[in-house]
C-alpha cells in the first residue's frame, strides 16, 4: 500500500487524523494534512483506508 495526499486539496477537517493518527497530522499553522508515512504498516492499512474514504476534501489517495 502507497498513500498519496495531495496538499493542495486539503481542507483541514482532520478527519484523517482522527480516523489514523500513525499515518497523519496537521500543521500547526494551518491544519493541513501531513503524511507521516506514504508506506503504513499492514496494522494501520484499515485505518488509512478509512482515513482516505472519509477525507470531505477526497485529498487522500491509496494505491495497493
Amino acid at each position: 500500500m502507497k498513500v498519496i495526499l495531495d496538499q493542495d486539496k486539503c481542507v483541514a477537517s482532520g478527519q484523517c487524523v482522527v480516523a489514523a493518527a500513525d499515518v497523519f497530522d496537521q500543521r500547526d499553522e494551518d491544519g493541513i494534512a501531513v503524511l507521516l508515512t506514504s508506506d503504513p504498516t499492514p496494522d494501520q492499512a484499515d485505518d488509512t483506508r478509512h482515513a482516505a474514504a472519509v477525507c470531505p476534501a477526497l485529498a487522500i489517495q491509496i494505491q495497493e
